[in-house]
């Protein structure tokens, strides 16, 4: 199941840096997940200061 970046999102950009297969960039008002390039190893959600990255 792909991750997802909830509103809550800073825009730092630390989950785009710590993604292994670069499924994350800078989108409208905060970073999104292609979910078709996400493998779902969790990652992102590790490494997010504010803990917005979720299993969606």
């Amino acid at each position: 199941m792909a991750y997802k970046i909830e509103d809550s999102c800073v825009s730092c950009g630390t989950c785009a840096a710590a993604c292994p297969v670069s499924a994350i960039a800078e989108g409208d008002g905060k970073f999104e997940i292609d979910e078709n390039a996400c493998v779902s190893c969790g990652t992102c959600a590790g490494e997010c200061p504010v803990g917005a990255i979720v299993e969606g």
